[in-house]
């Protein structure tokens, strides 16, 4: 699945959220502030630093859900910060004219979506997270990918 197209997905799951703050925001609006947020040096986005620092901060369990057919859990606002850096949620918040608050419960929103959506496109995903050193083998292939 192309960026576009995953960029696309997190700001719909973000219109939908039913946070008042959120609905007037357009779809390009937030595919940009979203590629901002979660995009590397080379202009990809860089879901594998992303699941390393899930990783490392206790949340394998979360992106585990992601990646699996089940229910996928929700990721606490306050640990957006913990995994993306207060300096990014508030550049994305300014970027949106939201409330921080707002911000980081509209990236909590998206990112499930995103994630999950982006995991097709990893060969073998399903069996990656048991055989390639768990999570930091996940990191390490998508980091590649995107």
């Amino acid at each position: 699945m192309d960026t576009s197209t995953i960029l696309q997905l997190g700001a719909s799951a973000i219109q939908q959220n039913g946070d008042p703050a959120t609905k007037h925001l357009g779809t390009d609006q937030l595919t940009s502030a979203l590629g901002s947020l979660l995009g590397s040096a080379e202009g990809k986005l860089d879901f594998g630093a992303l699941l390393a620092k899930m990783q490392a901060g206790g949340l394998g369990n979360v992106v585990t859900s992601w990646l699996g057919n089940g229910e996928k859990e929700a990721v606490s606002p306050d640990a957006i910060v913990e995994m993306i850096g207060s300096e990014k949620v508030v550049d994305f918040a300014s970027q949106l004219g939201l409330p921080e608050q707002s911000a980081k419960a509209a990236i909590a929103d998206a990112l499930p979506a995103m994630v999950e959506k982006a995991a097709p496109d990893i060969p073998g995903i399903g069996n990656l997270v048991e055989s390639a050193g768990g999570l930091k083998g996940v990191a390490d292939v998508a980091k590649k990918l995107f």
